[in-house]
């Protein structure tokens, strides 16, 4: 739990370093006529004379994060194709405090400060994932440098400042702003809310105004925590007594540890008379649908009592819970302390009172609503959440803000296991009589004993109709009699080499097992992402690697309730995990045991997933393939570098070196340059940032590849640019120009049609292929880049195609390349393609991103295209050789040997 703290601490660090730096690079250096103190904030807060800084006053905690409305007509050029989840994003401000001085006024201070406008804090994975990060926005962020006064007996704040943006013409232009906050005080406690706006000084019928944006902030200075220091204890009911069923937290474990690092999400589940007429709803008429997701937020805890503040939302959306807009409405501001005696958080939460359309004149109050968490001690099929909890009132039935209770349970694949849990199984015998074993078990064949990595995967899930229809991950919750691990990333792998070797003679008995199985779809029509939990149980045959079990899922509001039962366990879950020695996928089926007739029935999925030690050998094979690009990109350096040398020590060759192969090569070299530019100097947002390797991270080794390739395009743009020059420096060049037009004449019709060809067949798949394809939701699977990519590769690997008619059509026997050059550099094209032959036999085809040679978007890569193109490279500079031994035209029929071009020669006449 510390690395975890540790962990988001520096990512947190970072981000706001980042973020800091970039916003001092958008603010204009001149400031605004109109930023006078004395005519916006005189009446609001007075003006005095700065004496000496002031160490221990300060109105804010150095760095104050809170929420705003508006803003949208300056902050709507920010970049729109990260809002994944949300048209409306979440707004978030960061208020930072640079300096504090005391004046000649007591109680009067002045402040400098930057006012920072977030568009929204971006999510980084899928929402049911543990490697969920967020991080700061940069793009369309919007900063303001102010400094003003600030009153203590009043509470009041004042300060301008200015800013700059672009306009919709692309013109930056300057932001001149007046902040007015309220209730700024020295302390604060659970109603304490800052509450202001930030107006714009530009007259309306000037391009630089904007309107009124209002501000709302949960102070963090000098909090009491009011209402978790009483008795609170006393206004909390949970039914019956759960204590003896409930964990204790070790002194080694603070609630702080457990609650502050990150957003907790909860499921909510009602009474079954409950809907949105009655009184069920926290928020009375405020709302008129039953919000399904509560979502905890920490903003504040105390490291020396066990106490800290949340903020709590209530969600319409389970995938929102992870990207969402805020709204005061909808929201409690809470403070809770942790009962040891008791085994629960006592949580005291207060509804926010906000205007419409507007977060100035916000007020807490009635704080009656009361929340208790509590890590449950024994986890099952039906109940397997970290945190079980209840919302109730304290009020009476039938007054103004009454509601009945409602219980509350995490979800995710993100546990949180306390010393004593325990994991009870019951429907494991149900799943033995479903399971049916196949004679000849093993057969030498070996499989994970059921305690490794192995067990764990990612999923690609299809319908019944075989396309794709979503993705999710299964992790094991226990294994035999005990819960297992829960950090999925960085525990030991345990190889093949490595499992105990099994005995004939005793051979492996079927061990329990349990998983929580997240699966998450996406409808393209409605844009909306369905999320489906499954908890199974049953068993594991270490001898045949099929896992068995039932599994249960909770019923979503839409579904018909069972009696006395909101899950559906007739559902039957089998997995095939292959053998260690295979090449092969883990194979898997969900399918219900109902009849097709019931509203609970669905059709059978069916998944697949890379096995972890796939995975393994993922990361080894990238290391493969980068030093492999590396030898390969090198070489490309010596042999160009070569014939560079091998032209200057022969400038006669000059003219008979084609000019469109020069143009092929270069062209071939810069476009990974120009696709990939960004990786040049930027990390990427991909999954690969996780995968750790005892050389550091992937992305590292993937720059030096792409510098090496930078140098070999830059020698290769020197080769054109030489031949070049030598062409245009002699005039008496008729001949060269002519074998070379006549060369791009039959060369570009060819590279036309092939172009042509490959487009016909992309829109050939794209009717074949209309099907939804996870988890690749958020691109085109079907984009014209990677086909005109792969189709310029297979241009490039015929790269002496030119060069062949050029010697045709001049009928040349020169030695214009160099053996060393193009025997060489066809010997780098081919080796990609034998080694795709190589890999198709001895590794899974996995992460798409993962492929750093041979690259399928790069190049055509099959068993058929693995042996055409070989063979044509070879071809092709056998020709060459041929042609440079024997002449140009030395392979034709005899008759177009004797074809040539003559020159008419003018007539002297005799005088």
């Amino acid at each position: 739990m510390a690395s975890s703290l540790r962990t988001w601490y520096q990512q947190l660090s970072t981000s706001l370093v980042l973020t800091t730096l970039f916003y001092a690079t958008i603010i204009s250096c001149s400031k605004p006529d109109n930023l006078n103190y004395s005519d916006h904030c005189a009446s609001f807060v007075p003006e005095s004379t700065p004496i000496d800084p002031e160490a221990i006053t300060v109105p804010f905690s150095p760095n104050q994060d809170g929420y705003y409305l508006g803003g949208d007509d300056i902050l709507k050029h920010a970049d729109s194709s990260r809002h994944y989840y949300s048209s409306n994003p979440r707004k978030v401000l960061l208020f930072r405090t640079h300096d504090v001085h005391s004046t000649s006024v007591d109680g009067l201070y002045k402040v400098k400060a930057s006012l920072i406008l977030q568009p929204s804090r971006v999510t980084y994975g899928y929402p049911d994932s543990p490697q969920v990060v967020s991080l700061w926005s940069q793009t369309g962020a919007l900063s303001f440098e102010i400094e003003g006064f600030w009153s203590i007996s009043t509470g009041k704040l004042c300060m301008v400042g200015s800013s700059s943006t672009y306009s919709e013409e692309g013109e930056i232009r300057g932001l001149s702003a007046l902040l007015k906050l309220n209730d700024v005080k020295s302390s604060s406690n659970i109603t304490s809310l800052v509450q202001g706006t930030l107006e714009s000084l530009s007259s309306a019928d000037d391009s630089s105004f904007f309107e009124p944006i209002s501000l709302l902030m949960f102070p963090l200075k000098n909090y009491a925590y009011t209402e978790a220091g009483k008795e609170i204890d006393k206004g909390f009911t949970y039914g019956a007594d759960v204590t003896k069923s409930s964990l204790s937290l070790p002194l080694s474990v603070s609630i702080c540890s457990i609650f502050s690092h990150q957003t907790s999400s909860f499921l909510l589940e009602y009474a079954t008379a409950c809907n949105s007429t009655k009184s069920c709803n926290p928020f009375s008429s405020n709302i008129e649908y039953l919000p399904p997701v509560m979502s905890l937020t920490p903003i504040q805890c105390s490291n020396d009592w066990p106490t800290l503040r949340f903020l709590v939302e209530f969600l319409n959306s389970s995938y929102s819970s992870y990207y969402r807009p805020f709204n005061p409405n909808t929201a409690l501001v809470a403070e809770g302390s942790w009962n040891a005696k008791k085994k629960k958080l006592c949580v005291v939460a207060c509804r926010i009172s906000t205007p419409t359309n507007s977060l100035s004149g916000s007020q807490v109050e009635d704080c009656s609503i009361r929340l208790s968490l509590r890590f449950p001690s024994v986890w099952s099929i039906r109940n397997a959440s970290s945190i079980a909890g209840h919302i109730s009132s304290n009020k009476a039935v039938g007054v103004s803000g009454y509601f009945d209770g409602i219980q509350f349970r995490s979800y995710g694949s993100d546990r949180i296991e306390i010393p004593g849990l325990k994991y009870e199984y019951s429907l494991v015998d149900k799943a033995r009589k479903s399971y049916k074993e196949e004679p000849g078990r093993s057969e030498g064949r070996q499989y994970s004993d059921g305690n490794s990595d192995d067990m764990q995967f990612e999923m690609s899930i299809k319908n019944s109709r075989g396309k794709r229809f979503g993705w999710g991950h299964a992790n094991p919750i226990s294994i035999g009699d005990k819960i297992a691990p829960r950090n999925q990333y960085f525990r030991p792998y345990s190889s093949p080499g490595t499992e105990k070797a099994k005995d004939k003679a005793k051979p492996l008995q079927p061990l329990n097992i349990s998983y929580q199985m997240s699966l998450t779809s996406f409808n393209a029509s409605s844009k909306e992402h369905t999320y489906v939990q499954i908890s199974a149980e049953g068993i594991y045959d270490g001898e045949t690697g099929v896992l068995s079990m039932v599994g249960c899922k909770y019923l979503d509001s839409n579904n018909q309730i069972l009696a006395n039962d909101s899950m559906d366990c007739e559902i039957l879950v089998n997995v095939q995990l292959p053998p260690f020695d295979s090449n092969q996928y883990i194979k898997g089926r969900i399918e219900s045991t109902r009849e097709s007739s019931s509203p609970l029935y669905f059709e059978p999925l069916s998944f697949s997933a890379v096995p972890y030690y796939s995975r393994i050998n993922s990361i080894r094979r990238m290391d493969l393939e980068i030093i492999m690009a590396l030898i390969s990109n090198t070489l490309i350096c010596v042999f160009v570098g070569y014939q560079i040398f091998y032209v200057k020590k022969h400038p006669n060759v000059f003219p008979f070196i084609s000019l469109l192969m020069l143009v092929v090569l270069t062209v071939g070299r810069m476009i990974p340059l120009v696709l990939n530019f960004e990786a040049l100097f930027l990390p990427k947002q991909s999954t690969q940032s996780f995968l750790l390797r005892g050389g550091g991270w992937v992305e590292v080794n993937e720059v030096i590849v792409k510098v090496v390739t930078m140098v070999a395009f830059m020698l290769q743009f020197r080769f054109l640019q030489l031949v070049w020059s030598a062409r245009l420096a002699d005039g008496n060049q008729k001949a060269s120009w002519v074998a070379e037009k006549k060369a791009l004449y039959v060369s570009l019709p060819l590279y036309i049609a092939g172009g042509l060809i490959a487009l016909f067949m992309n829109c050939w798949n794209c009717k074949l292929g209309k099907e939804m394809d996870s988890p690749s939701f958020y691109r085109n699977q079907h984009s014209l880049w990677p086909n005109i990519r792969s189709y310029a590769g297979l241009v490039l690997d015929g790269f002496l195609f030119p060069q062949i008619l050029l010697n045709i059509f001049r009928n040349s026997r020169e030695n214009a390349l160099s053996c060393f050059f193009y025997i060489g550099t066809t010997f780098v094209r081919l080796l990609p393609h034998a080694y795709d032959l190589y890999k198709a036999h001895f590794y899974v085809d996995d992460f798409d991103w993962s492929y750093i040679y041979a690259d399928p978007s790069a190049d055509y890569y099959s068993a058929a295209w693995d042996m055409i193109i070989p063979l044509g490279g070879l071809l092709f500079a056998a020709i060459i050789y041929l042609q440079q031994k024997k002449g140009g035209r030395c392979f034709l029929p005899k008759r177009f040997k004797e074809l040539e071009g003559f020159e008419k020669v003018p007539v002297v006449d005799n005088p």
